[in-house]
């Protein structure tokens, strides 16, 4: 089973990994394309009011910007443990079992707008960029990556959960993936997305299912898991999930 994750925006600094080396990363076939993005992201790093711009960052973020210039040689850590935010603060990686983080890294992949796609064990430095960037002569993110990550993820015999926000759901198509929702329930019985109950929703489902000693090979297999840990979920249309809070 693999269960795809969005990215977050903030991130640990730091690590105590060596410097990126991206024929270490998992996707492997994605090196040409990632070194390409990386050179141009480094370049215009450089130029800060450019860089703003293009980011979407405020001055006062200029620090996590000129990180991007170091790219290639700052120390790394794992992705699993380098972003940080609501739904990787409820995914708990730092409170997971020896097995259980064995478990996960064998199946979290989390879409990057810098890496395309990483493994959750994949040690990468930190950098600030993200889906509503856009490069010089690249473009955005999602059209950079859209062509090149399409069939990176195509077993179909794989059981895959997308729990990626749209924006990142957009960088591939994996058509074979079981989607998924999180609704908030009110008192009156009405459901709606509520962004912060959806992202710890998915982290608190991404533990149970990534650390979880069943075999998970289908849907039906996915809804056990996930109710034995506390979660309420339902069937959603012809294949998906959803998540009720």
């Amino acid at each position: 089973m693999r269960i795809l994750l969005p990215p977050s925006e903030t991130k640990h600094p730091g690590g105590d990994g060596a410097p990126l080396d991206l024929a270490a990363l998992s996707f492997p076939d994605l090196t040409p394309a990632r070194d390409a993005l990386i050179d141009a992201l480094v370049v215009l790093s450089t130029d800060l009011p450019r860089a703003r711009a293009a980011i979407g960052t405020p001055p006062s973020k200029d620090h996590e910007v000129t990180q991007n210039t170091l790219l290639r040689s700052n120390p790394t850590m794992p992705a699993l443990d380098r972003y940080t935010g609501v739904l990787f603060d409820a995914l708990g990686a730092g409170t997971m079992t020896k097995i259980q983080r064995a478990r996960a890294e064998a199946r979290l992949v989390i879409t990057s707008a810098t890496f395309g796609m990483v493994g959750a064990a994949d040690p990468i430095p930190t950098y600030r960029f993200s889906q509503g960037s856009r490069l010089p002569l690249l473009g955005t993110p999602e059209s950079f990556w859209r062509s090149r990550l399409d069939g990176v993820l195509g077993d179909p015999d794989e059981l895959i959960l997308d729990l990626r926000s749209g924006a990142y759901a957009a960088f591939a198509r994996v058509p074979h993936a079981v989607p998924s929702r999180v609704l908030t329930e009110a008192a009156d019985g009405s459901r709606s997305i509520v962004s912060h109950f959806s992202k710890h929703a998915k982290g608190v489902l991404a533990r149970a299912l990534s650390t979880s000693r069943a075999e998970l090979g289908d849907r039906a297999a996915v809804l056990r898991v996930a109710r034995t840990a506390g979660l309420r979920v339902e069937p959603w249309g012809r294949k998906g999930i959803q998540v009720i809070t």
